[in-house]
């Protein structure tokens, strides 16, 4: 999410400061060669790719703060968000994919070291932007033209020098591996409150998946601060902005004065209604890899049709006209929650009948329903950790009527109880969005309305 910061400051070089300046910002980014000895390369296609990397650089964060944002222990020396931008020919589109880390990853031959398999954010630890870059290529078959690197001191002094990003949140958001903690409603997060939002994984049931979608809307929100807060009308405020940023940007050797233009140009009207944020596809949750754990896999069908649309420089999101009976919006997606369905009826087959229609709606059930101890359960009862409260709102809004029921301790797995006045799942998709076949969103409101 660090490199969210780079964005918002192309944007305000590109909208109106001037050649000079942008210039003058080319000359301040660091470089890397990440396309260095790199052969059979995917073929390029229409429009610009720019991989964003988030490194887990936490080296000139004071100890301080360090104890205060939950920042302990030695840096990974990984990559801690994965982006890629996708800018079309006109440069009048931006569409922003997201790569879960703990995707499962195979990491191609180099020389004296064979393929092998790790998760996608480790292969920044093996072999630095370099094999990042071959990886995520290998992975999407999509070219990577240019490729840009920011860490975590750069995204709080950003967020810091902007006086702040303005976030909203229906729900209470606790992390306590972050420290994060907000009540519902309306806040201006600083720098290290703002990293902690980006980084919190353990909101609820949603994990990584959740995380990047609030990456998402905060990469818009600091965007929407950047180009609305006076900033283009301030130069001592842009250089500060700037200095901020670049002081710990890298980026390839060609990636120069045109490059940030053509960045800046294609984002300066930035906003969830202009721009495409998504998620790759994923088919499998907790993959398990020996040596490495569980990871994310991909769903290739659907991941390659994604990047071919990239690769086609095509608009990710279908528009569709209201339907009637259109489905209900709930705060999480469904296949980013974990069900156990039990039949609390004597009727017999219908735990099945309830597993095969959540998991037809989207939700990860099962499949394996089972006898719940009561058999006279009349009302459907959906059982969850407090800890997963936005989950469990967002499964009772696909079985009407249902009750919710908190209990302590449950873990991640929700429990579904069918109960006698059980007819039929409604459809339900993710909050504030308009969503294509690849889970696009669009139109998510930037604060609150």
């Amino acid at each position: 999410m660090r490199a969210a910061t780079t964005l918002s400051v192309v944007v305000l070089a590109a909208a109106g400061i001037g050649h000079a300046v942008v210039t003058s910002l080319d000359a301040d980014i660091a470089r890397v060669d990440p396309f260095k000895d790199m052969k059979n390369r995917p073929r390029g296609g229409n429009g610009m790719n720019v991989l964003l990397v988030g490194t887990d650089g936490r080296d000139q964060i004071t100890e301080a703060e360090r104890h205060k944002y939950h920042l302990g222990g030695a840096p990974c020396h990984c990559t801690d968000t994965i982006m890629i931008v996708h800018i079309s020919e006109d440069r009048e589109r931006a569409s922003v994919v997201s790569l879960p880390r703990d995707s499962y990853a195979e990491v191609p031959g180099m020389a004296g070291r064979p393929a092998h398999p790790i998760k996608i954010n480790a292969a920044y630890a093996e072999g630095g932007p370099n094999l990042t870059v071959r990886t995520v290529e290998n992975m999407t078959h999509v070219k990577i033209d240019h490729y840009l690197e920011v860490d975590f001191t750069s995204f709080m002094h950003t967020v810091d020098v902007l006086g702040g990003v303005k976030i909203c949140t229906a729900e209470p958001l606790k992390d306590t591996y972050t420290g994060l903690d907000l009540p519902a409603g309306t806040h201006t997060l600083m720098g290290g409150q703002a990293l902690q939002y980006v980084r919190s994984r353990h909101v609820d049931g949603a994990s990584d998946l959740g995380r990047m979608k609030r990456q998402q809307r905060f990469l818009a929100a600091l965007i929407d601060q950047a180009t609305s807060s006076g900033v283009l009308l301030n130069p001592l405020k842009f250089r500060d902005v700037t200095r901020a940023v670049l002081g710990s940007v890298r980026a390839d050797k060609g990636f120069g004065t045109e490059e940030l233009l053509d960045l800046g140009r294609a984002m300066r009207t930035f906003s969830p209604s202009s721009s495409e944020f998504t998620t790759v596809p994923i088919g499998q949750m907790g993959y398990v890899v020996k040596d490495i754990g569980s990871t994310l896999k991909w769903d290739q069908a659907k991941a390659a049709k994604l990047f071919q649309t990239l690769r086609d420089d095509k608009p990710l999101t279908v528009h569709r006209a209201p339907r009637a009976n259109a489905v209900k919006v709930v705060d999480v997606a469904p296949q980013q929650i974990q069900v156990q369905v039990e039949n609390g009826t004597s009727t017999g087959g219908l735990g099945k009948r309830v597993d095969a229609a959540l998991a037809t709606t989207g939700f990860r059930t099962t499949h394996l329903p089972v006898s719940a101890a009561n058999h006279s359960v009349r009302r459907t009862v959906v059982a969850y950790d407090p800890r997963w409260d936005r989950s469990a709102k967002s499964l009772a809004a696909a079985l009407p009527g249902s009750e919710l029921r908190a209990v302590k301790g449950q873990g991640p797995v929700l429990k579904v109880i069918a109960g006698s006045d059980f007819k039929q799942v409604a459809r339900v998709r993710a909050t504030d969005v308009q969503q294509g076949e690849f889970g696009v969103v669009t139109g998510d409101k930037v604060g609150c309305s």
